[in-house]
């Protein structure tokens, strides 16, 4: 009697199966933490029914995991996905990371489903995700870089040769921002630092973040545009108010969820208000920035605009 084959292994039958998109959606979930089924599906799929469809078979072979958070006022949220145990295994051997801990899919959901601001890091999330939609559907655009807010925790992280070397021995008054991304839009890419505000903190708080991002680029032979979401047209007229009278290094721009909200507008489209600057709201490929590594990374092509002329 012929013995049975022994069982296929499961991190090799998922890699057999699994996708570039998959891959790209485990790569995000391992990084970010959390997405929401609409996100997931305006960011990587042609539709939301072909979305669910593929989720629920990541979920049945365990490479990812969902909760579905109540409503204080009743009934519940969509379903938020989190990467499970066979999806911690495969980014760990796409990166070369080794394998992860026995229980850290099972940590990693205890501290998002207990996580009290959630809802900042998932509608930090939501902007990159809308970047990312905008991207699909648009030819000559690309989201090629989205980092974590947990990129930017670690001594002399933001250091580069040349820079003060203070940045790497006192980190505490240097930022620490809800995430970054470089965006690419006809062959030009621009990088950005992320801050995403829900109208829960004083406008101090805002300066204060500020303030580090001074500090950072006094030390700095490089600057980013930080980008500020704020919830209303009311907190983005107080916080430029507040910045009228400071002599600003930084390049602070923001735009608002009701501008967004009301015109149907993408973070690429032409939203970004520059404080202290001149009158007007410009595109996100079009925010100022200095930094010679990054032009080095992402040189400049000529791809052709869409009325026909190179960039």
């Amino acid at each position: 009697m012929r013995k049975p084959l022994p069982a296929a292994d499961p991190l090799l039958r998922l890699q057999a199966s699994i996708t570039a998109r998959d891959d790209r959606l485990l790569g995000w979930l391992y990084d970010h933490g959390v997405l929401t089924t609409d996100q997931i599906a305006t960011a990587l799929f042609p539709s939301l029914d072909f979305a669910q469809r593929r989720l629920r078979r990541l979920t049945t072979v365990r490479a990812v995991d969902r909760f579905r958070p109540n409503k204080p006022d009743g009934g519940s949220y969509p379903y938020h996905y989190v990467l499970d145990q066979l999806g911690y295994h495969h980014v760990h051997a796409q990166r070369g990371l080794g394998p992860p801990r026995r229980d850290q899919a099972r940590r990693r959901k205890q501290s998002l489903t207990a996580r009290p601001d959630l809802p900042h890091l998932l509608g930090g999330n939501q902007v990159f995700i809308d970047l990312a939609t905008h991207a699909r559907t648009q030819p000559n655009t690309s989201l090629d870089r989205w980092q974590p807010a947990s990129a930017f925790h670690s001594p002399g992280v933001f250091y580069r040769k040349g820079d003060n070397p203070q940045m790497t021995v006192r980190p505490a008054g240097l930022p620490r921002p809800d995430g970054a991304g470089v965006w690419t839009e006809h062959g030009r890419s621009v990088p950005f630092f992320l801050e995403y505000d829900t109208g829960r903190e004083r406008l101090d708080i805002l300066t204060e973040k500020i303030a580090k991002y001074e500090r950072l680029y006094s030390m700095s032979t490089w600057a980013w545009p930080v980008l500020f979401h704020l919830p209303s047209a009311r907190r983005e007229l107080n916080l430029h108010h507040r910045l009228a009278a400071v002599d600003l290094e930084a390049i602070i721009a923001t735009t608002t969820v009701e501008l967004r909200t009301a015109t149907g507008a993408s973070p690429a489209d032409q939203l970004w208000q520059i404080a202290g600057r001149r009158a007007g709201r410009h595109r996100l490929i079009a925010l100022p920035y200095t930094d010679t590594d990054h032009d080095n990374e992402f040189p400049t092509l000529a791809v052709p605009n869409p009325d026909g002329r190179a960039a």
